[in-house]
């Protein structure tokens, strides 16, 4: 890799560090491609991004960025995680270590806040942005749904009344 490479990549890191709401550190010693790949596969489809760096381009990435907290988790063999829904990220990172020993979680960052371990699964805990939306919307929309119910049973009740002295009034 050239200077000019390595410079652009520093930049492309940067605007990542700048624009992410959450990144993930791990370990990926002894993982094989066909695990990094899995992993890969998994965090495009939580709609996160994992690249494998190198621990000094990183580093001068970080400068000046809010994710400048885990500069010292870049030791070894290190890869990062990152999304700009805060939890993506970490869900997707948090699931595969689970099922792989290999893989393991230094930290991360979320908004300026530097995370542990401990603190990454905390935070893989927490339901998506999409599942919230879901949420508020059903919340949102079952007060209508009784509302509309109860504006309807009155109106019912009346045609009932209605109905019922009309066939009182034919039998007389």
């Amino acid at each position: 890799m050239d200077r000019v490479e390595k410079r652009e990549l520093v930049a492309a890191l940067n605007k990542v560090f700048q624009e992410t709401g959450t990144v993930v550190v791990g370990h990926y010693t002894g993982l094989t491609v066909a695990e990094l790949t899995q992993l890969r596969n998994g965090m495009s489809a939580a709609g996160a991004s994992f690249k494998v760096t190198k621990n000094r381009l990183t580093k001068l990435a970080l400068d000046g960025t809010p994710c400048q907290p885990i500069t010292d988790l870049f030791t070894g063999p290190t890869a990062i995680a990152y999304s700009k829904d805060p939890v993506a990220a970490a869900k997707a990172a948090v699931e595969f270590a689970k099922k792989n020993d290999k893989f393991v979680l230094l930290g991360g960052v979320m908004g300026g806040t530097r995370l542990d371990s401990n603190g990454i699964k905390a935070l893989a805990a927490l339901p998506s942005l999409d599942e919230l939306r879901g949420r508020l919307v059903g919340m949102i929309q079952t007060p209508a749904t009784r509302i509309a119910g109860v504006l309807q049973a009155p109106a019912g009740q009346v045609a009932r009344v209605i109905g019922a002295y009309a066939t009182k009034g034919e039998a007389a």
